[in-house]
């Protein structure tokens, strides 16, 4: 695969694709020179099944890889990979060396999380250009559930008495079954997906479902029924992380560009604009 890999000069090799954007773009391009394994496309990798960020060719992780691809003067080409065991995996096989099945790794991978120390323990690879500060959240019905603020103590003991939804195997169901000494676990209710839970809390089996904050509001798609606060609890190890993108280490100038297209989406406006053309807010980092 690494013989495989080619240099674009964009500069010289991709001047009719520049000659079509505009000007801000085009001087982004100009005098970069960034390495894809093929000649004119930025290969991205989101992963599969990931409402609203990604899934089947849609969400707004999808329609940002589009956005920085036609930035860089590139097609964008997209591959959707399952997660593996870990965040680990997922750069292994998708960043900097690819699946032992034989499926090519990304020029760039998405939705990753922008943290130094986890940077710190994946050398191979160069995390960069937070573009959203996801949250913990709570989505409920208020006739059954008040806000929830305070200390778990406080804002939890309704769940005592409640059924909550939750994804399995997720940090949502990890916290809901420990915190408070276990005194919730009778009530939890797990699920496939976050969607599932959400459409369990419109039947009326749970009366509320904890999850990421953009992936409740996708599910909820603007349904005024139910109540949606971000949550942070003190007892939760972590209610709030940055998400970024992740290169091979040696991609030094794609990077740069990259984080180049980045800025220029933020100031302009267009990163916010494509986060509400999905019915979701965008948490600038």
């Amino acid at each position: 695969m690494k013989n495989d890999r080619r240099r674009l000069l964009l500069a010289a090799g991709a001047v009719l694709a520049q000659a079509a954007l505009p000007g801000a773009a085009r001087a982004l391009a100009a005098d970069t020179t960034v390495e894809t394994q093929q000649p004119g496309a930025l290969r991205i990798a989101v992963y599969a099944d990931f409402p609203p960020y990604s899934a089947r060719g849609k969400g707004v992780d999808v329609a940002l890889g589009k956005a920085l691809a036609e930035k860089l003067g590139l097609r964008a080409e997209f591959v959707e990979f399952p997660p593996g065991e870990d965040m680990g995996d997922d750069l292994r096989n998708m960043v900097w060396r690819g699946h032992y099945l034989g499926t090519r790794p990304g020029d760039l991978m998405l939705h990753v999380p922008v943290d130094a120390r986890f940077a710190a323990q994946h050398d191979k690879v160069k995390i960069f250009g937070p573009y959203h500060l996801e949250t913990m959240a709570i989505a409920r019905n208020p006739a059954r559930v008040p806000p929830v603020a305070g200390s778990a103590a406080v804002g939890l003991e309704v769940f005592t008495r409640e059924a909550i939804g939750a994804e399995v195997d997720t940090h949502a169901s990890d916290f809901l079954l420990h915190v408070l000494n276990g005194r919730l676990r009778e009530q939890v209710r797990h699920f496939r997906s976050l969607a599932e839970a959400v459409e369990a809390m419109r039947r009326g089996e749970v009366a509320a479902v904890m999850g990421t904050h953009t992936e409740l509001q996708g599910a909820l798609d603007g349904e005024g029924n139910f109540a949606l606060d971000r949550l942070t609890l003190p007892e939760m190890r972590a209610s709030q992380w940055p998400i970024g993108m992740a290169v091979k280490a040696d991609a030094g100038p794609l990077a740069d560009a990259l984080a180049g297209a980045l800025a220029e989406l933020q100031r302009s406006g267009a990163l916010a604009r494509l986060y509400a053309e999905h019915g979701l807010s965008l948490n600038t980092p």
